[in-house]
């Protein structure tokens, strides 16, 4: 027998766990602190303390007749726990789960073999629904499917072993409102996106504020951006209109498809993103290598003055941080702050942290965003 799932979530010990975190960040990054300077502040933004998940996924657990969503204890697969509603998921995504549910346990045909279950949804009300089986899905699952589909109002993805059935689209497209600004977003099914939007918005929005336009001219940047670690244009889009140009790369093939679309429907006319690695494209950057998706840009004809990465939880590779400290500004988001102090080692023997941010994209768990911004040390 499956047990109810009890998430370990009160929302009456968010401010003090939100607290932990920051007093723990704060340690961590003390060392990187400029010498000769007042200390800088440790920024934090808070995340809503329930309905802040914008993607879900569960495993559908068989018992009897019936099927419902499970979660499982970490490294124990054997006990189901069900799931009946999940607080930390957004409400659409809520109020989605009971209705295929339902139709899913009705239909003999939508229910056999269905091994796991994934919500994508976004903050405008977008979302989408991918159902996973142990089974070739044939043209009668198909009828069935997008009967549902109308009932839920929102698009169905089925997916099995090397089988990809796209019912309507395999994407929700974000608008997202940062400073008086409307940014759209899509996100392909299956692709990285930010899972907290909320916090995505903050993270854009200081990230806006680092970058202070050229026009400005207290603390003005200027020039260009180079962009590593682009993923779907997220920073890149909303970044655009504070620089003269951006350059940024990316590895994913669906990632760069997503960011192309929008730059599209943002209207930018100053951004290219290229399909490439970081480390690819430090080479170019360097004349060490000329890559064919490169033939376009002209890469000496860039001022870039400013870099912002954004990189997975392993860090920057030494050839990356090594590139990025000949820029006068570097924005880096992190989500490990273990590899971001082990870059800040380096990046700090030529640039001064101006900012310090905490974003807390997950609550209730470990798991830190970092936002830092430093500046190229003044010559002696």
């Amino acid at each position: 027998m499956s047990q109810l799932y009890q998430p370990g979530i009160d929302p009456n010990l968010y401010t003090s766990l939100l607290k932990q975190k920051k007093t723990q960040l704060a340690e961590m990054l003390a060392p990187f602190q400029p010498h000769d300077q007042p200390e800088v502040e440790l920024e934090c933004f808070a995340s809503q303390p329930t309905h802040f998940r914008l993607r879900a996924e569960f495993r559908i657990w068989h018992e009897g007749d019936r099927c419902f969503y499970a979660m499982f204890e970490p490294g124990n697969k054997s006990k189901a726990y069900e799931v009946t509603d999940f607080p930390i998921a957004s409400e659409l995504i809520n109020r989605l789960m009971p209705t295929l549910l339902d139709a899913i346990n009705a239909s003999e045909l939508l229910k056999n073999r269905l091994f796991q279950c994934e919500f994508l949804t976004t903050l405008s009300g977008d979302a989408l629904i991918t159902l996973i089986y142990h089974k070739k899905l044939e043209e009668d699952w198909e009828s069935e499917a997008r009967a549902l589909m109308d009932t839920l109002g929102f698009p169905i993805i089925g997916r099995s072993r090397k089988q990809k059935l796209v019912l309507e689209r395999d994407y929700v497209t974000e608008q997202l409102e940062v400073d008086g600004n409307t940014y759209s977003y899509r996100q392909i099914e299956g692709g990285f996106t930010q899972p907290n939007g909320e916090m995505n918005r903050n993270m854009l929005s200081w990230a806006r504020d680092c970058a202070v336009p050229a026009n400005t001219p207290d603390n003005a940047i200027g020039g260009d951006l180079l962009e590593l670690y682009c993923g779907n244009g997220n920073f890149s889009v909303a970044l655009a209109d504070r620089f003269d140009r951006v350059l940024a790369t990316e590895i994913s093939k669906t990632s760069v498809a997503a960011a192309q679309v929008n730059i599209q429907d943002n209207g930018i006319n100053n951004l290219i993103i290229a399909r490439l690695s970081s480390e690819e494209f430090v080479q170019a950057l360097r004349g060490e290598r000329t890559f064919e998706r490169l033939r376009d840009v002209e890469l000496s004809e860039y001022d870039f003055r400013t870099v912002l990465v954004d990189p997975p939880r392993a860090g920057l590779d030494e050839e990356s941080v090594k590139q990025i400290q000949g820029y006068d500004h570097i924005i880096y988001i992190s989500c490990n702050p273990e590899t971001l102090g082990n870059n800040l080692e380096q990046l700090t023997e030529t640039h001064d942290v101006q900012r310090l941010a905490l974003f807390d994209q997950f609550p209730y768990t470990h798991h830190i965003e970092t936002g830092v911004f430093l500046k190229r040390k003044a010559a002696n």
